[in-house]
């Protein structure tokens, strides 16, 4: 019998997640009967429409419209909208992806009326319970009933949860999947010559974690060492929205100087994936750029005390500095004289991930 099996993504680091494993639910029609809704946590074009399109992945078929608001309210308003579509067209399984508010909603609500549930990404931690995403990552994978996991440190962290092996497997990482499968048309992109940029002679940077964009002291020390980094080599800056909104909240702005960091509105998914792979580094404090960096072999300066990935740091090419401005300058000037580090891209990081997911969901279901 065809399984109904509903996809909830919310975020653009879960469409990235989700369009590989559409596809190839689709290459199954015998089998599956998949339904992609989006929660709408997320949403303006450039966050979430442009992604759709450039990433090929069908209209969502439901979309609920939440919207933002503190963390409380966008998790209430989807487990609301979610709770009924759920009790009006009961899905066999629902897959949820990564860490982001709209996947602890579904997981709960799924958990509630015994629907079921896959996470894709699991077992990641920073063990840092300060960071909403930990609280997410965690409360999904216990109410979860298939467990795919990206790298090797997942697999050790829900061994040491007690989460039973029968419900854990190695898949891979699926963001690969989707760098893989749009690699070549996004190397098409003219987003390099619209800067008037030139290969490995630029950094690229992004900068939305709220612990660093909403503490007014850590931006503005942040923005005063990449001024520094800047002033030998240009920073890009594919500025979130919300990085902006507190730039001129704080009176910011003024801290930033234009000749050695500019400021652009956000990027689609294959102009980025173009501005990364020609960088000469990439300076970040996201989750999701940390894996790509280490599949292009792009040296990275993560500005957090932790990682989730810590596979990026034993054998890939990341390096976490934290906000402390000497380690950021000194990781930089390193990448700058040629001392970078070099890395090697982990185990079934081969694009294959959706492959492997959607087979064992032939078994199993």
């Amino acid at each position: 019998m065809k399984k109904h099996i509903d996809l909830v993504v919310g975020a653009r680091p879960n469409f990235m997640k989700a369009a590989p494993l559409v596809a190839e639910l689709g290459r199954h029609p015998d089998h599956f009967s998949p339904r992609l809704i989006h929660t709408g946590q997320h949403y303006d074009h450039n966050l979430s429409q442009m992604f759709f399109e450039q990433l090929k992945m069908p209209r969502p078929d439901i979309f609920l419209g939440v919207g933002s608001g503190t963390h409380a309210e966008q998790t209430a308003k989807i487990m609301l909208g979610l709770e009924q579509e759920f009790m009006k067209n009961r899905p066999d399984f629902v897959i949820v992806f990564g860490d982001v508010n709209s996947t602890l909603a579904t997981a709960i609500v799924a958990a509630k009326l015994d629907i079921r549930l896959g996470h894709v990404e699991s077992g990641l931690r920073s063990f840092d319970n300060t960071m909403p995403e930990e609280i997410n990552r965690i409360v999904t994978d216990r109410l979860s009933d298939l467990l795919f996991v990206s790298e090797k440190s997942g697999l050790e962290n829900l061994e040491a949860e007690g989460i039973h092996k029968d419900k854990v497997f190695f898949t891979g990482n699926i963001m690969i999947d989707s760098l893989i499968n749009n690699y070549e048309v996004a190397g098409q992109s003219d987003i390099l010559s619209k800067l008037s940029l030139s290969p490995k002679e630029y950094v690229a940077m992004t900068l939305h974690r709220p612990a660093n964009v909403d503490n007014k002291e850590i931006f503005e020390g942040l923005l005063t060492v990449i001024n520094k980094i800047g002033e030998r080599i240009p920073i890009i800056f594919p500025c979130h929205p919300r990085a902006r909104k507190n730039l001129e909240e704080f009176g910011l702005l003024n801290n930033v100087n234009p000749g050695a960091l500019k400021l652009i509105d956000p990027l689609g998914y294959l102009d980025f994936l173009k501005l990364q792979s020609e960088a000469r580094f990439i300076l970040t404090d996201s989750g999701g750029i940390q894996e790509e960096s280490t599949y292009l072999n792009i040296p990275c300066i993560t500005m957090r005390n932790n990682t989730e990935r810590p596979i990026t740091v034993e054998i890939g090419s990341n390096i976490i500095t934290g906000v402390d401005s000497k380690k950021v300058l000194e990781a930089a000037n390193q990448i700058l004289e040629g001392r970078g580090k070099k890395g090697r891209i982990p185990d079934l990081w081969d694009g294959k991930t959706a492959e492997r997911i959607v087979a064992i969901l032939l078994q199993k279901l």
